[in-house]
């Protein structure tokens, strides 16, 4: 049970945070949803940056569910990335879905591996 709490204190400042990135103020063209790409690459970032200082530092296990199950979760989007997904391609961007699509695995990906150099 101590560690549902640990998960909930850090899905609670997670999603504060992603509520308050959300809010700035950020003009696209054509509904390309970058705030969320912003959101989900710093988030991979952090959750590559974290594994890696917590197996090298033998990290709290409790901390570290706060960090990456909580914090990160509650941070990151996976369902708002495919809503707007399927949003531009409903709308008629479908190059532009295409787009968001391979640059969210791209970038994410490519985010977790800077993460865990970083760490290093």
């Amino acid at each position: 049970m101590t560690a549902c709490l640990y998960v909930g204190m850090g899905g609670f400042i997670g999603s504060v945070l992603r509520y308050l990135v959300g809010l700035i103020p950020l003009k696209t063209t054509h509904g390309f949803p970058l705030l969320t790409l912003f959101i989900n690459i710093l988030g991979a970032f952090l959750i590559g940056f974290i594994s890696t200082i917590a197996l090298k530092k033998s990290m709290n296990p409790h901390l570290v569910l706060l960090l990456k199950t909580g914090l990160c979760g509650g941070f990151t989007t996976f369902s708002t990335f495919a809503l707007e997904s399927i949003t531009l391609h409903r709308n008629g961007n479908r190059t532009l879905a295409m787009i968001y699509i391979v640059l969210s695995i791209v970038l994410g990906l490519s985010a977790v591996i800077l993460g865990d150099y970083c760490a290093h």
